[in-house]
């Protein structure tokens, strides 16, 4: 199909111009169970799925956005009301429950190396939980999920959910672009006020510092 050009396509440098028609192709491509992931901030993620709800007119495209940590993602789609009408279904949101995993290691005992450095220690429950049910995934969802997600959950995803990442159908990425991380960096450091970190709480402080890793990755 013809991609329809629209401001935020401008607002793209041409590589990532090419890497969304290359999700779109895959997506147009894609019939019955898929899997994709895709690297990028959450704001590029709903710029994605808007910009691929207007180019994709002929399939039944949802979002599933998580807003908390969950264990069992497999349960949560079963349950969807129209889930056996979605020919693709975009995810969101599922590194809160690596946020949440992050919050536990401290309290277990790790060390602050450890808990940053991905040591791999443990596996979060969602993941245990996907590599397990990924043959139920195939077998009983006719849907291509796509994962929206920033580089830590990708890593994560990699070191701790192969059985479950291996069965891929591409993986694309959308970096920060140079300008937000300016922007970013910029407002960590006006914003590095001591008493208002300690006022965060756990699960926030680690938040905040898997943020500050993102935008050091994209330097």
């Amino acid at each position: 199909m013809t991609l329809r050009l629209t401001n935020w396509d401008k607002d793209l440098p041409v590589a990532g111009d090419e890497e969304y028609q290359a999700l779109v192709r895959t997506l147009n491509f894609t019939e019955g169970f898929g899997l994709l992931f895709v690297r990028c901030s959450p704001a590029r993620g709903e710029q994605l799925i808007a910009k691929v709800k207007e180019d994709i007119n002929d399939k039944n495209i949802e979002v599933l956005r998580l807003k908390d940590a969950v264990t069992n993602l497999y349960k949560i789609i079963e349950n969807l009301d129209n889930q056996n009408k979605i020919d693709v279904l975009f995810i969101t949101g599922l590194e809160y429950s690596l946020y949440e995993y992050e919050e536990c290691k401290a309290f277990s005992g790790w060390n602050s190396k450890d808990i940053y450095s991905y040591s791999w220690k443990g596996v979060p429950p969602v993941l245990i939980n996907l590599n397990q049910q990924r043959e139920r995934f195939r077998d009983n969802f006719n849907i291509c999920f796509v994962f929206l997600l920033p580089i830590f959950a990708i890593k994560y995803l990699i070191q701790r959910a192969p059985d479950f990442f291996d069965w891929r159908s591409g993986l694309f990425e959308f970096p920060i672009d140079s300008e937000i991380v300016e922007q970013e960096s910029l407002r960590i450091l006006q914003d590095g006020n001591y008493e208002k970190y300690l006022a965060l709480t756990p699960e926030e402080r680690t938040q905040e510092i898997i943020k500050i890793q993102e935008l050091i990755t994209n330097y």
